[in-house]
């Protein structure tokens, strides 16, 4: 699948896939989508996902977590090892390890079944509003390192000391950003959800963690004794490296 999937015209329709083996609710979902001026389609499999993903693009992708054959989880996993596209996981499985487990995975939200439509399309729009922010250009904004990695605001890249580039996760961009952007500052976890573009209608604030754990497995030295993201009893977290601007 195209890593830039995100990258639509300006001028073209919100695109928005919904992957569900109930015609019912796939149904359902469709309606609601272009009510909301969103311009949708659904497939009931991972097989009739990848054939339409070979042939256009999806600005956000409703992922149900249960489907014949491929699962949901399985499904996003896959999705997220090679694009940024935001993933919505929309299932029945009400357990916080299940949303956890979904989240670890690289969804950005997860919404349970039955499900309010309002608070559906509110977080969908939550997750247009991040994903458009992150790929407006802000030349004021410049490259930084630390540690021997670089990050760069505007390209929306990560390199390490070798200058191999690191794929990040919107979410997970966006956490690094502002910790590098408030380095050795202890920022909490709703700190965070604010600076990160998440609104009223973004994850929930224990995805916060996640998305740290996610980071911490990228660009610690050893994800397990974490030094550069450090955990502050009932704050937050620390970002402990020194940040520099980057000497291109």
């Amino acid at each position: 699948m195209n890593s830039t999937a995100i990258n639509a015209s300006t001028h073209a329709p919100t695109r928005i896939l919904i992957v569900e083996d109930d015609r019912d609710i796939a149904s359902m979902l469709i309606d609601l989508m272009k009510e909301a001026g969103y311009a949708a389609e659904a497939v009931g499999s991972a097989m009739e996902m990848d054939r339409l993903l070979k042939k256009k693009e999806f600005q956000v992708i409703v992922l149900d977590g249960m489907l014949p054959g491929e699962d949901g989880f399985s499904i996003c996993r896959r999705i997220r090892s090679s694009s940024t596209v935001p993933i919505l996981m929309l299932t029945a499985l009400t357990k916080e390890i299940d949303r956890v487990i979904g989240l670890e995975l690289g969804a950005d939200d997860y919404v349970t079944k039955p499900f309010n439509s309002r608070e559906l399309l509110a977080r969908i729009k939550a997750l247009l509003r991040r994903s458009s922010y992150a790929l407006q250009v802000k030349p004021v904004q410049e490259a930084m390192t630390f540690a021997g990695w670089r990050i760069d605001p505007v390209t929306r890249e990560l390199t390490d000391s070798e200058g191999v580039h690191v794929s990040l996760t919107t979410a997970e961009f966006d956490v690094l950003l502002v910790f590098c952007q408030n380095p050795r500052q202890v920022m909490n976890r709703q700190e965070i959800l604010a600076r990160t573009h998440a609104g009223s209608a973004g994850p929930v604030e224990r995805s916060i963690d996640v998305h740290v754990s996610r980071v911490r497995q990228k660009i610690e030295p050893d994800y397990k004794d974490p030094t550069f993201i450090k955990t502050v009893r009932l704050g937050g977290y620390i970002f402990t490296p020194e940040v520099a601007i980057a000497q291109d």
